[in-house]
């Protein structure tokens, strides 16, 4: 059974950091992309990374609102990708999913993402 699990969210304030993990089991992550989404409240669902599989270079990808402070990584053995996010301001505040797809092509827009974890909250607030 695939399945994508979240953890490391929670409450932190402006400029503080946090690292999500999405523990993939069901499946070889080395072999899939993993997108990071999140949302907030009354807006879209925004694509925030995407780290590629070995067939694509493993290349990372970012969208402009998180470059320079978020870094996708991916732990094969442990089968695991982590998003270290840094310099976080209230506007990072939504719930963050992770999402497997063969490729990061529409990471964007998350389309063609086809396993998705069940979430976890960041707040960022003082």
């Amino acid at each position: 059974q695939v399945q994508l699990v979240e953890s490391g969210g929670g409450l932190v304030q402006p400029g503080g950091s946090l690292r999500l993990s999405c523990a993939a089991s069901g499946f070889t992550l080395d072999y899939y992309a993993i997108g990071w989404f999140r949302q907030a409240p009354g807006k879209e669902r925004e694509g925030v990374s995407c780290s590629s599989s070995s067939d694509f270079n493993s290349n990372t990808y970012y969208a402009d609102s998180v470059k320079g402070r978020f870094t996708i990584s991916r732990d094969n053995a442990k089968n695991t990708v982590y998003l270290q996010m840094n310099s976080l301001k209230p506007e990072d505040t939504a719930v963050y999913y992770c999402a497997s797809s063969e490729s990061c092509t529409y990471y964007g827009s998350g389309d063609h993402f086809h396993y998705w974890g069940q979430g976890t909250q960041v707040t960022v607030s003082s």
